[in-house]
């Protein structure tokens, strides 16, 4: 939550708000009907005005990934969307060119891998509950759509357990480009699993602090990830 509740940058504020806790919404990171803080309070930790932060919970709102209650017990809270279709992930799927998704892929290779080599330098044992109840989300999955939105938010949570919230900003942005794509790849069972078995080696590595393993690892998982994509769209 310290990643996306960060201040955001002096420009564009009400969009980069509406970019921020809308990302949050749509990658899991903030439970459905989970009730925002305070106005003042959210807007403190954001670092922009009052006026600034109803703006954007407006454009929330708009969205449909924000509700608004009004009296006693009353404030904002997330409305998670439901998936789109298939067919709809493949539409968006055919914008992307493979050379495209690749030079995604070695981008979310490299931010998983770097965030990885430096958990395994910076988090005790015991701050890695939220890895594996994701690594654990994502095996019992029975829906693509709540695999991929686990699968995102492992590598966000990997990111936060490098202590780097600009890591973990990075991470949220990119999972919202290619997180709703994985449901197309991890509707296979036996893809899920293994998926899973590899985020277990990658926890396992940063709580050993090996890590030169875990970059490798995470590196590795990605672009499994990132290549049966590619796979996927030249199919198209």
């Amino acid at each position: 939550m310290g990643a996306v509740f960060a201040p955001v940058e002096s420009r564009a504020r009400v969009e980069a708000v509406v970019r921020r806790i809308g990302d949050a919404i749509e990658l899991g990171l903030l439970a459905d009907g989970e009730q925002l803080p305070g106005e003042s309070r959210l807007a403190g930790q954001l670092g922009v005005s009052t006026v600034t932060l109803r703006e954007a919970l407006t454009v929330l709102r708009q969205q449909g990934l924000v509700t608004t209650r009004r009296g006693r017990g009353g404030g904002s809270f997330v409305a998670v969307p439901e998936p789109p279709g298939v067919e709809r992930l493949l539409s968006r799927l055919r914008g992307w060119s493979s050379q495209e998704l690749r030079d995604l892929g070695d981008h979310w290779a490299a931010l998983s891998g770097a965030a990885a080599r430096l958990a395994a330098g910076r988090t005790e044992p015991a701050d890695l509950a939220d890895l594996r109840r994701s690594v654990e989300e994502l095996a019992g999955a029975a829906e693509a759509a709540a695999r991929g939105r686990v699968h995102g938010r492992f590598h966000v949570e990997l990111a936060a357990a490098a202590r780097s919230a600009r890591l973990a900003r990075e991470q949220v942005a990119l999972q919202t480009e290619v997180g709703a794509l994985l449901c197309l790849v991890l509707g296979d069972d036996e893809y899920r699993e293994e998926v899973a078995e590899r985020q277990r080696a990658v926890v396992r590595a940063v709580r050993d602090g090996t890590a030169e393993s875990a970059r490798s690892l995470a590196e590795r998982c990605v672009e499994e990830s990132a290549a049966r994509l590619v796979a996927l769209r030249l199919t198209l």
